[in-house]
C-alpha cells in the first residue's frame, strides 16, 4: 500500500501539491500562533521596585478576604485605606519610620527656565552658577507626574545624579522622566498637585527607574499636599511589626518579594497578558477550525476527482478497504510531510508575529517567546490528525461504491449528499440555531461575550458547508438568472457548469463561505456592539458638558471641582468612580464597577434606563442595580462591599436595565469608598446663559489644567477609534482567515482546472476561441465564489439578528451595523484571485493541441 500510495502521489503530484500547502500553511499558523500563545503563560518576573531598599513595608490591606461555606474569596479593593495616624505611632516605637505619600504632582516648565536647547557642560551641567541668567525655555504641556516625600527615596532607592534634596516649600527633587524634555537642576516648573498650582525650582535630579516619573517634595510639604499617609517603611523585625500590629489590624505587613505588591500598579504585566492570551487563543481556534475546513474540503474535492480511478481499481479487483488504506496511506504522508514544513514555517513566523503585535500594541513591548516546544508538537500532530480524518471522510463513499457505480459517477456529479452527511448537517444547523434560541431565552447577556460571537458562527458555518452540494444547485441558478439571460452562450455554459460540477463548486465556495461568514460575524458583531454603547452613552449623557481626568485613576484638581460647583447659571453633577463587591449565593465575590453621584443632580444631567424604582430614592442607605444583579427587587436589601472594604447593608431603589454591560451601579459620596472626583457633567439650567457657563468652565479649566469638552466631544473621545486594540486584533484574525481562503482557493481551482483539459478541449473543437474560454473559466470561478459568499452572508445574517435580539432583550435599541467595506474587499480580493486561479493553469492547458487534450487520459 505504500508504495501504490507514493505512485499514487508521483502520479497525481498537482493535486498532492495543493493539498500540501494547504496543510502545511495551516500548521504553520497554528505553530507561530501557539508559540506566541506560549510565551504568554507567565508574566516576567520582577522584584520589589518602589520599595526594593525597603526591610518592612506596612499599607492597609488591598484585597478584600470573605469566609464562605466553601472557603475564603478574595477580590482586590478599588480603594485600600490609608494608614492610620495611632498605627504608625505604635510602629515608631519598634524603630525609624518613612512616611510614603503618593499623590498626582503634574509638571509644566515655565517659560523662564533655562533652555533645553542649550547644552551645558561642567559645574553649568549640575546647578546654574550663582547670580547667572538661565536663557529661557519654552513653555510645554503638562506631564503627569506622581508626589512622593523625600525621604522615602531611599527606599527604591533612588540616588541623586546632580543637585541636592529638597530643603524647602518651594524645591523639588524630580527623576530625568521617560519621555518629554528630560527636566534638569535650577529649571523652573509649575506643579499642579491636588492641593493647587505653585511654581517650584527643580534642585536636584534623580535617576529614572522606569515603573514611575516622580516627584519629590519635603516630607512636610508632602504631608500637606496629601496628609493620609499610604504606605510606612519601617525599619525593624517584620515579627514584631506583625506582633504589634495584632491579627485583626487590617494592614498588610509586606517583606522580600511580597514588598512587590506596594508598587504602582503591580499587576500591570499580568492583565497585559490577559488581552494577548484572548487575541492569541482567539486566533489559534479559528486558524484550527479555518485549516480543518479547508483541507477537508481540499481532500474531499481531490478523492471526489478520483473515483473513475477508484473504478477502475475495483474493477481489477480492489477491496474497498485497499482503496481506503491507500487513500489513508497518501493522507498520512501528505500530512507527515506538510505538517513537518509547517511546523518548521511556523517557527520562523513566530518572532515576526510577537514583533508586529508589540508594534501594534497588541501585546506589551517585553513580550518574547521561550522555549517552549509543545506549539510545535501540538500542531504537527493536529496536522496530520487533520489530513487523516479529512482522508477518512472522503475516501469512505468511494470505498463503498460498485466498480459500475464508480465508473457511472465519474461523468456527472449526482448523489452528492449520502444519508450520514445530511444527518450531519441537520443536527450541527440545529445546534447552531437552537443554541442562540435557548441563550436569547435565558441569558441574552451571554451572547455579547466575545467568546460567544466569535464560536456562535463556527456552527452554522459547519452546517451550510455540510448541505453546500445541495445548496450549490439553487443558489448558483439564482446568481447565473441574468447572465443566462445576455446574448452569448457563455451566461447558458456557467449556469450548466456550475449545476454539473457541484463538487467543484462546493469545493470554490467553502473556503469563501468561511471567511465570509467569519468577516461579516466578527466585525459585524464588534460594530454592532459599539454602535450599541453609542447609543446608549448618547441617551444616557444628557449634560452639556463633561469633564474627566483625562487618565484613569486620577481625580480632578480639587480647585477646578470647587470653581465648578459655583458657575451661576449650571447645574453640576458631580461623581466619583468605585466599586461595589457582593457574595453571590455564599460562594462567589462578584466586583461591580459603580459611580457615586449626587442624588439630586443625576436626573438633570443623565437620562438611565430604569426598569424599575426612582432614582430620586437613591440615599446613604440605599443602591441602584442593574438586572444582572441576583437581588432585583426594589425595596429588598443586599450586603455589599465598598471600595475600600467597608461592609454594609443598602436598600435597593431603583434596577436599571442590563444593556450591553455598561450600566453599572449608584451609591452616593457617602459609600464611594474613598474615591475622589473624575467626572464632572454640567448642564446648563433653565434660562442660564450656555455662552457664559462655557466660559466659566474654560475659565476654570485654564486656571487648573483642565481640559473641558462639550457632550458631543466626550463622546468622539470615548468611541472606538480606527486603531482600537479590538479592532486591530480583529484584523490580524480576519488576515489569518483570508489567507486560508486564498490558499484553498487557488489549490482547488488549479486542481479543478487541471483536471477539465478534456472539457476544454471539447469546447475548442466545438469552435470557441481561447479568450472565450477564458472568459467561461473565469466567470465559472467567479460564479463558485458568489455562492459562497450568498452562503456566508445567510450565516452573517442570523448571527447578526441573533446579537440585534439580544440587544433588544436587554433594552437597547441600536441598528445592525453591517460591515460592507469589508465585506466588498473581502469578496473582491477573492473574486479576483479564483479568477487568476482557474484561468492561469486553463491558458497553460490550451497551449496544446484540441486533438491530444481530447484524447488526453484523466
Amino acid at each position: 500500500m505504500l508504495m501504490l500510495a507514493l505512485r499514487g502521489m508521483r502520479t497525481r503530484w498537482v493535486t498532492f501539491v495543493g493539498s500540501f500547502v494547504a496543510l502545511a500553511l495551516g500548521v504553520g499558523l497554528i505553530a507561530a500562533t501557539g508559540l506566541a500563545l506560549a510565551a504568554t503563560s507567565d508574566a516576567p518576573e520582577r522584584g520589589p521596585e518602589r520599595f526594593a531598599a525597603a526591610p518592612v513595608v506596612v499599607r492597609a490591606a488591598d484585597h478584600l478576604r470573605v469566609d464562605t461555606p466553601t472557603g475564603t474569596r478574595s477580590k482586590p479593593l478599588d480603594h485600600p485605606g490609608p494608614v492610620g495616624p495611632r498605627t504608625a505611632d505604635r510602629l515608631a516605637a519598634l524603630g525609624r519610620t518613612v512616611e510614603d505619600r503618593t499623590f498626582p504632582a503634574d509638571v509644566t516648565v515655565t517659560p523662564t527656565g533655562p533652555d533645553v536647547t542649550a547644552p551645558r557642560t561642567g559645574a553649568d551641567a549640575r546647578d546654574p552658577r550663582p547670580g547667572q541668567a538661565a536663557a529661557p525655555r519654552p513653555a510645554e504641556a503638562a506631564e503627569a507626574r506622581v508626589g512622593h516625600p523625600w525621604p522615602v527615596a531611599a527606599a527604591t532607592p533612588y540616588r541623586l545624579t546632580s543637585g541636592r534634596a529638597p530643603a524647602a516649600p518651594g524645591e523639588v527633587v524630580v527623576t530625568t522622566g521617560s519621555g518629554g524634555a528630560p527636566l534638569r537642576t535650577g529649571d523652573r516648573v509649575l506643579v499642579r498637585t491636588p492641593a493647587g498650582n505653585a511654581p517650584r525650582t527643580v534642585v536636584g535630579t534623580v535617576g529614572d527607574r522606569g515603573f514611575e516619573d516622580a516627584v519629590f517634595f519635603t516630607d512636610a510639604e508632602a504631608a500637606r499636599i496629601s496628609p493620609d499617609i499610604d504606605a510606612l517603611v519601617v525599619h525593624a523585625d517584620a515579627t514584631a511589626v506583625r506582633r504589634a500590629l495584632g491579627p485583626d489590624s487590617g494592614m498588610d505587613v509586606l517583606t522580600g518579594h511580597d514588598r512587590r505588591r506596594a508598587d504602582p500598579d503591580p499587576d500591570r504585566d499580568a492583565r497585559a497578558l490577559v488581552s494577548v492570551n484572548a487575541l492569541l487563543g482567539t486566533a489559534a481556534g479559528i486558524t484550527l477550525f479555518v485549516s480543518a475546513a479547508v483541507v477537508a474540503s481540499t481532500f474531499s474535492f481531490a478523492v471526489a476527482g478520483r473515483r473513475r480511478e477508484f473504478g477502475l481499481l475495483r474493477t481489477a479487483g480492489a477491496t474497498p478497504g485497499q482503496i481506503r488504506r491507500t487513500v489513508c496511506a497518501e493522507a498520512v504522508l501528505v500530512g507527515v510531510l506538510a505538517s513537518a514544513a509547517g511546523a518548521w514555517l511556523g517557527a520562523r513566523s513566530a518572532p515576526p508575529l510577537v514583533g508586529r503585535m508589540t508594534e501594534a500594541g497588541l501585546a506589551p513591548p517585553w513580550l518574547a517567546l521561550g522555549d517552549a516546544s509543545w506549539p510545535l508538537h501540538t500542531a504537527f500532530w493536529t496536522g496530520v490528525f487533520v489530513a487523516t480524518a479529512a482522508a477518512l471522510v472522503s475516501c469512505h463513499r468511494a470505498g463503498r461504491t460498485a466498480p459500475t457505480e464508480a465508473l457511472r459517477e465519474a461523468a456527472v456529479d449526482s448523489r452528492v449528499m449520502p444519508a450520514s452527511r445530511w444527518a450531519a448537517a441537520v443536527l450541527v444547523l440545529l445546534a447552531g440555531l437552537g443554541l442562540p434560541a435557548l441563550a436569547l431565552a435565558v441569558d441574552p447577556g451571554d451572547l455579547l461575550g466575545r467568546k460567544s460571537y466569535i464560536t456562535r458562527p463556527m456552527l452554522l458555518v459547519v452546517g451550510f458547508a455540510l448541505l453546500a452540494p445541495v445548496l450549490v444547485r439553487p443558489v448558483g441558478r439564482l446568481l447565473t438568472w441574468l447572465p443566462a439571460r445576455l446574448p452569448g452562450a457563455t451566461g447558458v455554459l456557467v449556469r450548466e457548469n456550475t449545476a454539473a460540477g457541484v463538487r467543484r463548486t462546493a469545493a470554490v465556495a467553502a473556503p469563501v463561505l468561511i471567511t465570509v461568514a467569519l468577516a461579516a460575524t466578527l466585525t459585524g458583531t464588534v460594530a454592532t456592539l459599539e454602535e450599541a454603547r453609542a447609543t446608549e452613552a448618547r441617551t444616557a449623557v444628557t449634560a452639556d458638558f463633561v469633564v474627566t481626568s483625562g487618565q484613569e485613576g486620577r481625580p480632578l484638581p480639587p480647585a477646578f471641582v470647587e470653581r465648578a460647583r459655583a458657575v451661576e447659571g449650571a447645574v453640576v453633577g458631580i461623581s466619583r468612580s468605585t466599586a461595589v463587591t457582593v457574595l453571590e449565593e455564599d460562594t462567589a465575590l462578584v466586583t461591580s464597577e459603580a459611580r457615586a453621584v449626587d442624588p439630586a443632580r443625576l436626573a438633570a444631567v443623565s437620562e438611565l434606563p430604569v426598569t424599575a424604582g426612582r432614582l430620586a430614592d437613591l440615599d446613604d442607605g440605599a443602591i441602584v442595580v442593574n438586572e444582572e444583579w441576583l437581588t432585583t427587587r426594589v425595596g429588598d436589601r443586599v450586603t455589599v462591599w465598598l471600595g475600600d472594604g467597608r461592609r454594609t447593608s443598602l436598600r435597593i431603589a431603583a434596577v436599571l436595565a442590563t444593556g450591553t454591560g455598561d450600566n453599572g451601579v449608584y451609591v452616593t459620596r457617602h459609600n464611594a469608598g474613598g474615591a475622589g472626583v473624575d467626572r464632572i457633567d454640567v448642564e446648563v439650567a433653565e434660562g442660564g446663559d450656555r455662552q457664559a457657563v462655557a466660559a466659566a468652565l474654560h475659565s476654570a479649566g485654564a486656571a487648573t489644567g483642565t481640559r473641558v469638552t462639550t457632550r458631543a466631544e466626550w463622546l468622539a473621545a470615548n468611541g472606538p477609534g480606527p486603531n482600537d486594540p479590538t479592532r486591530t486584533g480583529l484584523r490580524m484574525i480576519l488576515g489569518i482567515a483570508l489567507l486560508c481562503t486564498a490558499t484553498a482557493l487557488a489549490n482547488t481551482l488549479v486542481m479543478a482546472t487541471s483536471g477539465r483539459v478534456r472539457d476544454l478541449a471539447v469546447l475548442r473543437l466545438a469552435g470557441a476561441t481561447v479568450p472565450q474560454i477564458l472568459r467561461l473559466v473565469a466567470a465559472e470561478a467567479v460564479a463558485a465564489v458568489g455562492v459562497g459568499t450568498v452562503l456566508g452572508g445567510v450565516v452573517a445574517a442570523v448571527n447578526l439578528l441573533v446579537v440585534w435580539g439580544a440587544l433588544v432583550l436587554l433594552g437597547v435599541t441600536s441598528a445592525v451595523v453591517v460591515p460592507w467595506g469589508t465585506l466588498g474587499l473581502v469578496v473582491a480580493a477573492a473574486a479576483l484571485l479564483a479568477a487568476v486561479s482557474a484561468v492561469l493553469p486553463a491558458s497553460l492547458a490550451l497551449r496544446t493541441r484540441p486533438v491530444e487534450l481530447a484524447g488526453a487520459r484523466e
